[in-house]
C-alpha cells in the first residue's frame, strides 16, 4: 500500500464527542488499533460532563465515566501509539457546570434581579472560576499524554453580558476581554507543564485579540462545508476568511479541522458533503503548512457510531492510497477498512445516492418536535419519492453490517412518517371541505382511508423503534434508551392522540373544524426564500394584548449542507404554523442574524383563504448579515418585523 507525500509535521488526528454519548469502553478500545493502523496519531476526547472530577464531584452525570475508565482508555491509546488531547470546556458550552446548583453563579447571564439564569456560560471574570478551572484541568492532566490539554472556548456568543465583563469591555474592548481569558487559562496550563489548545472560531469575531494571545498554543480552525481556498464565515453571509497569517505571525500553531459525522438530528452523514469537506481541509493544510488536520465528531449520539467511524476510515485514503480522491474511491476503501462487508463499492454508491434524500436542515426536523406544522401545500412527491428510494436501500442485497443496516432502517422510518403526518394533514383540510358539500358517503370514504393509513403507519412505527435499539446496539449501553427511542415514543404518543381524534369525528363530525394534531383550526402558510444564507430564525408571533408579542412558532433557515454554504442560494422552504382563528393579529419577524425574503403569505382552514401579499410579490425581512464583528443575535429595526394584514 502506498504511503503519501504529506509534511511529516502534518499530525493526524480524530475526536471523540463522548459528551454527547457515552460509547462502551471494550467497543472504544477495539476500534483504537485500527485508527493507528489507518495512520491517525492524536486523540481528542471531547468530555464536559461525561467523567467524573475527582475534585469536583457531582459534574458527572449518572452514566458518566470514572476517572479510572478514562485511565483505561488513554491506556488502550498509549498502548497503540495514539496520543490523548482531553477538551475540558471553559468559557462557551459550559452548561455542564452552571447546571450544578454549587456552580450556579458562575453563569454570565443574569436576571432582572442580578441572579444567575439557568441557562447560559461561564462568566470569565468570576472569581470561582480559576479555582474551577484548575480543579478541571488537575484532573485531566494525567491523560493529557499529546502534553496538551484543549479548553474550548467556541460558540461563546454571552461574551461581555454580565455586569463585571461590561465594565472590563468598555475598558479595553471585547478582544482585549476574550484574551485576557485565554491568557488566564494559559497561566494554570502552563503551570500543569502542558500546552494549550483553543477553537479558532471566536477570533474570526475578534480579530484584534490575536497580537494579545500567548505564544505557544494551539488554534483549532473549524468549518464543516467544502471550500475552495479559505474556510468561510456562516455570520458574515459566508465570507472567506484566513486566520492563519496572524495566527502564525504571534507564533500559533494552526490545526485545520472538518467534521465526520452528522449535523443535530441527522440519522447518517451526508457521505459527499463530509467527503469534500475534509478533502479542502487536508489541501489547506498542507497548503499553509499547518501543524495538523484534526477530523471532528460532534453529536453522534443520534447516529449508529460506525457510519460516522467510517468517514475517519475514507479519509485515511489521502494518505495512505494518494491518488484518486473522489468520494465512491474514498467511501468504498473507507468501508473495506471497516470490515463493513463486500460489495464496499455498490454500498458506497448507494450511501452517497442517500444524500440526495438526506433528512437535513431544521425545515425537516420540526417534525420531531409538533406534527401541526406540516400542514401545507408543499407537494408530497420529494418526500414519496424518499420513502421509495429507502424501501429500496433498506431492502437491498448488500451486506450490510448491523449498525448500518439499523441505520437506513431508522431512515426508512423516517421517511414513512414523513407522508404519512403531511398527508394526514391534507386530509383533513379534505374533510372540512366535504362537511361543507354535506358530503356524506364522501366524509365516510375519506375517513375510512385514513384510518387505514394510520393502521398502515404504526407498524413501520414499530420497525423504527427497532431499528433505534439496534443502532446502538454494539457501541453503547443496551439498558438506556437512545434519543431516537425517545423520539418514536413521542411519536407513537401522537399517533395514539390522532387515532383518538379520528374516533371522536366519527361521532362527532363538528370536530373537524377545530384543531387537530396535524393541524390548526386554521394555518398559516408562508414561503420563505433563504437568499442570502447565515444564522436566520424566521419568527411567528401572536399579540397576546395591546402591546406585547408572543412567539408561536421559529424555524432557523439552516440547511446544513454544501449547497446552502454560499452567499447567494435559491433555497425556499414552506412554514406552516396552526393558528385558533382569522382574527389573532400576527406578525413575522427575523432573529439571528441575516435577510430573508416571505412569499405566498396565506391563512386558510382549508376551505377559505386570506392573502397577506399579491401573488407574484416578496416581502423582504431582517438585516443584512455583517462582514465584520461579533454577531449581535439580538439586532432588530423596522426591517425586522412584519404585522401581517389580509388583504
Amino acid at each position: 500500500m502506498a504511503k503519501s507525500e504529506a509534511p511529516p509535521t502534518l499530525v493526524r488526528a480524530f475526536q471523540w464527542d463522548l459528551a454527547r454519548q457515552v460509547e462502551r469502553l471494550d467497543f472504544l478500545k477495539k476500534l483504537l488499533p485500527r485508527y493507528a493502523a489507518w495512520g491517525y496519531q492524536e486523540l481528542y476526547l471531547h468530555l464536559e460532563d461525561a467523567i467524573h472530577y475527582p475534585s469536583l464531584p457531582g459534574i458527572g452525570r449518572e452514566d458518566a465515566y470514572t476517572h479510572a475508565a478514562l485511565g483505561e482508555l488513554v491506556a488502550a491509546a498509549t498502548r497503540c501509539g495514539i496520543r490523548v488531547v482531553p477538551i475540558v470546556n471553559l468559557l462557551g458550552h459550559t452548561q455542564y457546570l452552571i447546571k450544578h446548583p454549587d456552580l450556579r453563579d458562575l453563569n454570565e447571564l443574569r436576571d432582572e434581579r442580578g441572579g444567575p439564569r439557568p441557562q447560559g456560560q461561564v462568566c470569565p471574570l468570576h472569581p470561582r472560576l480559576p479555582e474551577i478551572a484548575g480543579k478541571l484541568l488537575h484532573d485531566l492532566a494525567p491523560y493529557c499524554t499529546a502534553g496538551k490539554v484543549h479548553v474550548g472556548l467556541d460558540e461563546s456568543f454571552h461574551l461581555g453580558k454580565c455586569p463585571r465583563c461590561r465594565e472590563e469591555v468598555a475598558r479595553i474592548g471585547l478582544g482585549g476581554h476574550f484574551a485576557g481569558h485565554v491568557n488566564r487559562l494559559h497561566q494554570q496550563v502552563t503551570e500543569l507543564g502542558l500546552q494549550m489548545g483553543i477553537w479558532a472560531d471566536m477570533l474570526y469575531f475578534v480579530p484584534e485579540a490575536i497580537p494579545l494571545l500567548p505564544a505557544g498554543i494551539t488554534a483549532y480552525d473549524w468549518y464543516y462545508y467544502p471550500f475552495r481556498r479559505k474556510p468561510k464565515v456562516e455570520f458574515y453571509n459566508f465570507a472567506e476568511r484566513d486566520l492563519h497569517p496572524a495566527l502564525k505571525k504571534q507564533g500559533i500553531a494552526y490545526y485545520g479541522c472538518p467534521m465526520n459525522g452528522a449535523f443535530r438530528h441527522e440519522p447518517l452523514p451526508v457521505y459527499g458533503d463530509r467527503l469534500a469537506n475534509i478533502r479542502s481541509w487536508w489541501q489547506r493544510c498542507q497548503n499553509v503548512g499547518a501543524e495538523g488536520l484534526l477530523i471532528t465528531s460532534w453529536e453522534a449520539n443520534r447516529l449508529a457510531l460506525e457510519t460516522a467511524t467510517v468517514v475517519d476510515a475514507a479519509a485515511a485514503s489521502l494518505w495512505l492510497e494518494p491518488g484518486p480522491d473522489d468520494a465512491t474511491t474514498m467511501l468504498t476503501r473507507g468501508l473495506a477498512r471497516l470490515g463493513v462487508g463486500p460489495p464496499a463499492r455498490a454500498q458506497a454508491r448507494a450511501l452517497l445516492a442517500a444524500d440526495d434524500h438526506a433528512f437535513s436542515g431544521y425545515a425537516r426536523w420540526q417534525i420531531n418536535d409538533r406534527w401541526d406544522v406540516l400542514a401545507g401545500t408543499e407537494p408530497l412527491k420529494r418526500y414519496d419519492t424518499d420513502r421509495r428510494f429507502y424501501t429500496r436501500l433498506h431492502a437491498a442485497a448488500y451486506s450490510w453490517n448491523e449498525a448500518f443496516a439499523a441505520a437506513l432502517g431508522f431512515r426508512l422510518y423516517l421517511a414513512e412518517r414523513d407522508v404519512f403526518v403531511r398527508q394526514a394533514a391534507r386530509d383533513v383540510f379534505r374533510l372540512r371541505r366535504l362537511l361543507a358539500r354535506s358530503d356524506q358517503a364522501g366524509l365516510e370514504a375519506l375517513h375510512a382511508a385514513m384510518g387505514r393509513n394510520a393502521d398502515d403507519f404504526a407498524p413501520a412505527l414499530d420497525a423504527g423503534i427497532a431499528a433505534a435499539r439496534a443502532m446502538r446496539r454494539h457501541s453503547r449501553d443496551r439498558r438506556r434508551p437512545g434519543q431516537n427511542e425517545a423520539l418514536l415514543r413521542k411519536d407513537r404518543a401522537r399517533l395514539q392522540v390522532w387515532r383518538r381524534w379520528l374516533t371522536k369525528i366519527s361521532h362527532d363530525p363538528t370536530a373537524i373544524g377545530a384543531a387537530t394534531p396535524v393541524c390548526g383550526a386554521w394555518q398559516l402558510q408562508l414561503m420563505v426564500h433563504n437568499f442570502t444564507p447565515a444564522v436566520q430564525k424566521v419568527i411567528v408571533e401572536q399579540r397576546v394584548n395591546d402591546e406585547a408579542w408572543q412567539e408561536i412558532a421559529s424555524r432557523y433557515t439552516i440547511e446544513f449542507r454544501a449547497e446552502a454554504a454560499r452567499s447567494h442560494s435559491r433555497i425556499v422552504r414552506e412554514l406552516t404554523v396552526p393558528i385558533p382563528h382569522p382574527d389573532c393579529p400576527l406578525r413575522l419577524r427575523v432573529g439571528g442574524v441575516g435577510e430573508v425574503m416571505v412569499s405566498r403569505v396565506t391563512l386558510t382552514d382549508g376551505i377559505q383563504v386570506y392573502q397577506a401579499l399579491p401573488p407574484k410579490r416578496r416581502k423582504r425581512l431582517g438585516l443584512k448579515a455583517p462582514q465584520a464583528g461579533f454577531p449581535d443575535l439580538t439586532a432588530a429595526d423596522s426591517r425586522s418585523a412584519w404585522l401581517i394584514r389580509w388583504l
